[in-house]
């Protein structure tokens, strides 16, 4: 032991050495050979024995073992340390580590960030390599399923507010797939690689998981089949009812649970007006290795798509559950903290909305600007910006080209392509006037407005609430 602890303590001082070589900006060929050296000491230590220590450090991402069959679209980088370092993955992790590290037991939060999937991507269907995400969070110790209705309640008003057409919210619990799966005779092993299969319901015939299951899985032909005879079953409370009945799985501890808690969460869904959209759903795996219970994702019903044309599949466009372990996984003493929370894809929303509005003919806006400030001749730059000026001090979202002495045909062309619904028109006669020509760029209407009144003017016609378009 004492020599191990003798080559420990090398590794640490060499890895030391490396990283202040780096920061001082050292030669490649210096960095490599100490590089070398401490790949070298690390050998000596040979295979690890026993529990190792679990060190918590700022700039690295504990990824793996989290995800399930998903870890393949990590993104794993080494860094000239040996240290090994990976693109994070989701929103959730990160999250769970952060409490760990601050020894945090109770917290509401959102987060919008950048994620990273090594993963083909589909431009059409939203599924890029490098995209958002936005996640609600809630961590703590509460009475069950109280804020995993709240959770859900917050999901169906930001699919409602971004008016996205009907949506549906598939709920399960992984509780009652780890039952229905020791009762059909799955052996334990094998429940998270059934469950990623039987998570494919969505996009496949039953057939295929079928022989997914069977055929690449091994498992045996009639125990698929028991499978069967329960994952192609949705509907509402009425299940959950039904399920707690089964001879079979109502015998099973796990699977109990899990349906007592979905009764219980469709009695607060209904007291939040939103159990109408909520489907008990057993095909809902969620592939994710951390989920420990009550697990959702919303699905569009019907993808606007231009005329003759199939409507554009998304696949979920939001979705979470409860993971209770997961903080766990990195506090050195075991210490579990209980979350819930949601995810929202915020490129996959986008791509809807894009195409909903490429089907109505309408601009994509991609600018909040409410007004340009436009010049009807030239040498009038300075009045332009004194304006543009006085409308940001009011709170106008304004802009102007950055040209001395643009075209007036130019400034306007610019609005229309930008979605911009209001030009502020300063000529020589307005100033001497006292008044600003406001166009409408949608009708080419034109009023001319006293300079003192600008602001309010252009505050009345953009008061109207707009949606995410």
């Amino acid at each position: 032991m004492a020599d191990r602890a003798a080559v420990e303590e090398l590794v640490r001082l060499q890895g030391e050495r490396v990283r202040a070589l780096k920061q001082q900006k050292a030669s490649a060929e210096q960095i490599e050979e100490e590089v070398a050296k401490l790949l070298k000491l690390k050998a000596q230590l040979g295979p690890d024995e026993g529990k190792l220590k679990f060190v918590l450090k700022t700039p690295k991402e504990t990824l793996t073992g989290k995800y399930g069959e998903d870890s393949k679209l990590i993104y794993d980088l080494k860094d000239q340390g040996g240290e090994l370092l990976s693109l994070r993955y989701d929103l959730t992790v990160p999250f769970a580590r952060y409490l760990a590290m601050n020894k945090l037991t109770n917290i509401k939060r959102y987060h919008i960030a950048k994620v990273y999937r090594r993963d083909n991507p589909a431009m059409t269907r939203g599924r890029y390599r490098e995209f958002y995400q936005c996640d609600f969070d809630i961590a703590g110790q509460f009475d069950p399923m109280i804020p995993d209705a709240e959770c859900l309640k917050i999901m169906c008003e930001i699919l409602s507010s971004l008016q996205l057409g009907d949506f549906l919210i598939k709920v399960n619990d992984r509780r009652i797939l780890d039952g229905l799966f020791a009762i059909c005779g799955v052996p334990d092993s094998k429940f998270r690689t059934i469950c990623s299969s039987v998570d494919k319901l969505d996009k496949v015939s039953w057939e295929e998981v079928k022989n997914e299951m069977v055929g690449e899985k091994g498992l045996a032909p009639e125990v698929a089949d028991r499978i069967g005879e329960y994952v192609l079953q949705h509907g509402g409370v009425s299940l959950v009812e039904q399920l707690l009945q089964d001879p079979k799985l109502s015998q099973n501890k796990q699977a109990l649970e899990g349906l007592g808690d979905l009764k219980l969460l469709f009695e607060y869904l209904t007291l939040f007006g939103i159990a109408n959209k909520i489907s008990f759903d057993l095909s809902l795996a969620r592939g994710l290795d951390y989920y420990t219970g009550v697990i959702y994702e919303a699905v569009l019903l019907q993808t606007p798509a231009r005329a003759g044309e199939e409507p554009l599949g998304v696949g979920s466009v939001a979705a979470g559950g409860r993971y209770d372990g997961l903080v766990g996984m990195f506090d050195p003493k075991g210490r579990k903290v209980p979350c819930v929370g949601l995810s929202i894809g915020v490129e996959r929303i986008f791509s809807i909305v894009e195409q909903r509005l490429e089907a109505l003919e309408e601009k994509v806006r991609t600018t909040e600007t409410q007004v340009l400030v436009a010049s009807a001749q030239k040498k009038l730059l300075e009045e332009r910006l004194k304006l543009v000026s006085e409308l940001w001090d009011a709170g106008i979202k304004a802009e102007l080209l950055y040209k001395k002495n643009p075209k007036l045909l130019n400034q306007l062309q610019y609005c229309e392509e930008a979605g911009i619904p209001l030009v502020a028109i300063i000529g020589e006669q307005e100033l001497k006037d006292g008044v600003i020509k406001l166009r409408s760029v949608a009708n080419r209407e034109e009023v001319d407005v006293r300079r003192e009144d600008l602001v309010e003017e252009i505050k009345k016609r953009t008061s109207q609430p707009h949606c995410i378009c």
